[in-house]
């Protein structure tokens, strides 16, 4: 191990030794059990170690999981721990300091053994990263709060994961001996393009110190508030009501959104009994579990898990999910994959139009016959010259005079990886 990766860890152990770790839970190791009360100022490390895993990408270098501080977005006078991974490309740095990556990842459960720094992302994410890594970029990853640390993982809830994002942002810069600079890019996918699209927006008045130039997203989740809505449509109902989801993804909803808006409230009591089996997977399964379980109890939509009419149980999910407005200072990449039928396709065409509407720059790519998992991947090239442009100071094309709505979701084209 070089010099200066040796010497970095010397001061996060130090601040873990302030706690002793609790007890290993049956879904993490102690690592993340951070029980001293979070006081010191978000971005900072608490506790890091080496990360050796068989999923780090080729180009890999030094890797670290660590617990950072950052502000609790349910309560924010309030600070928590939060979890995440460091990655740094092999080889020399180059003068300066390498550019950051920092990575949102998409929908892996609200369960803590779910948090990719425990679990490792899947194959498809660690082939992305490593693209990254290739171009040159170190890469600082959140779990987001409350998944792998305790508390209830805030699903979907722009605030607490864009604090979480911006937060792990500060943390890779806070180690004077890490070898990057403040130039950043926000990066996501699904969930996590959602996460990268809340943490643009938040940024200038939450972290304005941090560098960050720009932001690529794929197979966005989310949802930005109209006074006055284009269509009644506008969001589809099978991607964002609870009783027309998908019941893996319902279910996420209930035991992550809905369980950290009101936790006074046990969603169990408004559950079918299928429902409270689902509920039980979530809280010690991954995404992948919920899917599989969804079959073996024929269930196909969330309203075959509801007991009750929860309407004015989820009526505050907007409030906490919806971007307050499309406004955003920095230039955006959005891919999106046309047979995507898990996130869909007219919500990433409706963002664009919000985003271009509240005057952002926008760069919209959109790939026939490709899938929300098969976009992620095959956008590289584009976001790859996306970024050229913005790091070289050049314009950045804006597709904002030419959005052109994708139509009923296509039938996804075979042999092309992760699709």
């Amino acid at each position: 191990m070089s010099g200066y990766f040796s010497k970095l860890l010397l001061m996060p152990l130090a601040l873990g030794l302030l706690s002793s770790p609790a007890m290993a839970t049956p879904d993490v190791s102690s690592f993340y059990q951070w029980q001293a009360p979070v006081t010191a100022a978000p971005g900072t490390i608490l506790r890091s170690e080496p990360l050796k895993a068989s999923w780090l990408p080729a180009d890999t270098g030094a890797a670290y999981r660590f617990l950072y501080s950052s502000t609790d977005g349910m309560q924010p006078k309030q600070h928590v721990a939060v979890s995440g991974y460091m990655l740094f490309p092999d080889g020399p740095a180059p003068k300066g300091g390498w550019p950051v990556v920092i990575w949102a990842h998409g929908t892996t459960g609200v369960a803590d053994r779910c948090a990719p720094s425990w679990m490792g992302p899947r194959a498809r994410d660690t082939a992305y990263l490593g693209a990254w890594l290739k171009r040159g970029f170190a890469i600082v990853a959140t779990d987001y709060q409350g998944l792998g640390t305790p508390g209830v993982h805030p699903y979907l809830l722009y605030q607490p994961e864009a604090y979480s994002l911006l937060d792990a942002g500060r943390a890779i810069l806070s180690q004077k001996n890490f070898p990057v600079r403040n130039t950043m890019l926000i990066v996501g996918q699904s969930q996590g393009a959602g996460a990268t699209l809340g943490a643009s927006w938040v940024f200038p008045h939450y972290a304005p110190e941090l560098g960050i130039k720009a932001a690529v997203m794929t197979g966005l989740v989310t949802a930005i508030h109209q006074d006055h809505p284009q269509s009644e449509d506008a969001n589809e109902k099978r991607y964002t009501t609870v009783s027309n989801m998908d019941p893996a993804f319902a279910t996420l909803r209930l035991a992550g959104s809905d369980q950290a808006i009101h936790p006074e409230t046990d969603p169990k009591t408004l559950l079918s009994e299928k429902g409270r089996i689902m509920f039980s997977v979530a809280e010690h399964g991954c995404l992948h579990d919920l899917f599989d379980k969804a079959k073996e109890l024929h269930i196909t939509k969330g309203e075959e898990m509801l007991a009750h009419d929860i309407t004015a149980y989820d009526q505050d999910m907007d409030r906490y999910f919806e971007l307050p407005d499309g406004h955003v200072t920095i230039p955006l990449f959005l891919g999106t994959g046309l047979a995507d039928g898990m996130a869909g396709t007219k919500g990433q065409y409706d963002a664009a139009q919000a985003l271009c509407r509240a005057g952002s720059t926008v760069q919209w790519h959109t790939y026939p016959g490709l899938s929300h998992g098969g976009a992620v991947n095959y956008s590289l090239p584009d976001s790859a010259i996306f970024v050229k442009d913005v790091l070289s100071g050049k314009a950045v094309p804006s597709s904002c005079g030419n959005l052109t709505p994708p139509g009923p979701v296509q039938d996804a084209l075979p042999g092309i990886p992760f699709n």
